[in-house]
């Protein structure tokens, strides 16, 4: 595939991150060809349900996108269930071709219970919000669907809690949650993913 038949990539980060963890993927798929879009969720840290942050992520795809162009999306920890709720329910569907998550709680994580935020507490297993989503997972199936994980993650509690049984299962060895979009290995697994 050349570099002028790639989508673009948005990329979407996860809980008390901003746009500033992508950096280095950026520029690390920039090099590789891909157009990089990134945003902030405002507020990142809970306060707010993730469907009302991902209200925010199709806004931002309606403003900086063509309303005809189809683009690639990439979600890390929060910011995959965040994307995930964008492409079931706000017709995401519709436009994005390939999806890929990274360390992302699908089925929830332990660590979720440390925070009353109503952002976190939809992330904790059997949440009414993920038995929402994963209720009807298998639309995931109509487009190019990846979670990359890696089996050392303390914040993804347990870990393969980043699986589902769709699409492409991507595992990695990289040591620390944060990494994963830092580590050669997390950004290699994703180039591989898009391409």
């Amino acid at each position: 595939m050349t570099p002028t038949e790639r989508n673009s990539v948005v990329l979407v980060h996860g809980l008390t991150d901003t746009n500033a963890i992508f950096r280095t993927m950026t520029g690390y798929l920039a090099s590789h060809g891909w157009k990089v879009y990134t945003l902030d969720l405002i507020p990142s840290n809970g306060d707010r349900p993730l469907d009302y942050l991902a209200q925010q992520l199709a806004q931002f795809v309606e403003t900086t996108l063509p309303p005809d162009q189809s683009f690639d999306l990439v979600g890390f920890s929060m910011g995959g269930i965040v994307s995930r709720y964008y492409i079931q329910r706000l017709g995401g569907l519709d436009r994005v071709q390939k999806f890929i998550t990274i360390a992302s709680p699908h089925n929830g994580t332990l660590t979720a219970y440390l925070s009353q935020r109503p952002g976190c507490v939809q992330m904790r297993p059997n949440s009414p919000f993920l038995n929402d989503l994963n209720q009807d997972m298998w639309m995931l199936d109509r487009l190019s669907f990846t979670s990359i994980w890696t089996p050392l993650d303390l914040m993804i509690v347990p870990a393969n809690s980043s699986q589902l049984p769709v699409g492409r299962d991507m595992q990695v060895g990289v040591p620390l949650h944060a990494w994963m979009v830092k580590n050669s290995k997390g950004l290699e697994a994703v180039v591989r993913a898009l391409s």
